[in-house]
């Protein structure tokens, strides 16, 4: 798939399937995350994948009671540990997932709603990385609509702020 029609038919999934991700797409994700850019290519971040269904339903809770979690493939768990730009190329790599998770014909959703000490226990995270963001991936159930988006002209500042561009 074409990265600008990746770019446009990507979603966020809050509905799947149950079905799991089989091992080769797995790898293809997590390829995609790791080849993403970071400073100074040092990639500070980790993932916790989980894919086990009981487990799956054992995070619902942590992550704000959201149901949808249960049914995803899987559940990625970002890590970052204390370098300058270590949130920013967690999001990049997640980011590159979820484009690569639409060519794949998968769904992705962020979720930025969890109890990441509840999830440190849990997970047996070590004190040194901060839980940063998570991300369910997995089979959608339904296609999802297409969210309106603003003009670029209301977002788009031309030399300075406040400059729209010539036509």
């Amino acid at each position: 798939m074409d990265v600008f029609k990746a770019i446009k038919a990507r979603r966020s999934v809050r509905n799947y399937t149950g079905k799991n991700i089989s091992d080769v797409k797995m790898e293809k994700l997590l390829k995609a995350a790791r080849d993403a850019p970071s400073a100074k290519n040092l990639q500070p971040w980790k993932f916790i994948v989980i894919t086990e269904k009981r487990k799956l339903m054992n995070m619902v809770h942590l992550c704000r009671d959201q149901g949808f979690v249960a049914d995803a493939g899987a559940l990625l768990v970002g890590l970052t540990e204390d370098e300058k730009w270590a949130k920013l190329d967690l999001v990049i790599a997640l980011d590159h997932l979820s484009l690569a998770a639409v060519s794949l014909g998968l769904g992705t959703c962020w979720i930025g709603a969890f109890d990441p000490e509840g999830m440190r226990k849990k997970l047996e995270v070590p004190d040194r990385y901060d839980i940063t963001i998570c991300m369910t991936v997995g089979h959608p159930a339904e296609e999802g609509l297409s969210p309106v988006k603003k003009n670029i002209d209301e977002l788009v500042h031309w030399q300075k702020f406040g400059r729209k561009k010539k036509k």
